[in-house]
């Protein structure tokens, strides 16, 4: 099995150094296509007004100046054009992808663009609290990735559908269990705007998120990891909302 690793933390993430641990239990046919430089919150952007840039970092691992998206197309249309992978993994992101994350994260539009490619695709994210932002531990995503990817790709699923995976922030022995979930919502915006000046007196902002938690419904991905489990959500690439759609269809006449 050849398998694709990219991510949005960058080439140097020690989450993407764990993905290589885990992919190595799955196969030794790995390559690594990831961004030069940290892309958190970049989404499924692609780089258009710009010529992409990559450099080979070492054997069969490459630094793409441009996006997680950018960093998949690369990877599958040039450095394996020949023979394309037959899995993406996109992470490990330093952080919980879940609720409103899907819409912003840079390692969700990894999978994304494998599964646009016809390409089987999982997004990988290891969670953390308030006083470990430093310290993600790893170890856990190492320890219960690979059988729980075994495990889904033994499945079947529709090819417009990626795996959202979510790892608790707990020692790999307290996971406590694994949900199949679907995407949550937090109960508060949590968005800030930090306002400062710089030495000419110029305002600039930093966009940031204050830490609090949900209160989420039991079936979500937040119940999950806030809950010490491990959340699976599929999540379907194809936007429409039928109910509407079908209401819309009945209403609007010309």
């Amino acid at each position: 099995m050849r398998i694709l690793l990219t991510n949005d933390d960058g080439i140097d993430a020690p989450g993407l150094q764990a993905l290589r641990v885990i992919a190595g239990e799955l196969s030794d046919d790995v390559w690594v296509a990831a961004p030069e430089t940290n892309q958190s919150g970049s989404g499924h952007s692609l780089s258009l007004n710009e010529p992409l840039r990559m450099r080979e970092v070492s054997e069969r691992v490459y630094a793409v100046r441009g996006t997680p998206t950018d960093s998949v197309i690369m990877g599958v249309r040039h450095v394996l054009k020949d023979k394309a992978p037959d899995l993406v993994l996109s992470g490990v992101n330093r952080g919980a992808n879940v609720a409103e994350d899907v819409t912003y994260s840079g390692t969700i539009a990894g999978a994304f663009e494998g599964t646009q490619l016809g390409i089987r695709s999982l997004a990988l994210s290891m969670a953390f609290g308030f006083e470990r932002r430093e310290m993600p531990r790893w170890e856990t995503a190492i320890a219960h990735a690979p059988g729980l990817i075994g495990k889904l790709l033994a499945e079947e699923w529709p090819a417009s559908v990626l795996m959202n995976v979510n790892f608790p922030d707990c020692a790999p022995d307290a996971v406590a269990g694994l949900n199949v979930t679907r995407q949550g919502k937090r109960d508060q915006n949590l968005l800030l705007i930090d306002e400062r000046a710089d030495t000419w007196g110029n305002p600039y902002y930093w966009l940031g998120f204050e830490r609090r938690r949900s209160n989420p419904a039991k079936d979500t991905d937040l119940w999950a990891i806030y809950n010490n489990h491990i959340s699976v959500t599929p999540l379907y690439m194809n936007l429409t909302h039928a109910e509407m759609r079908e209401r819309l269809a009945g209403t609007l006449k010309m």
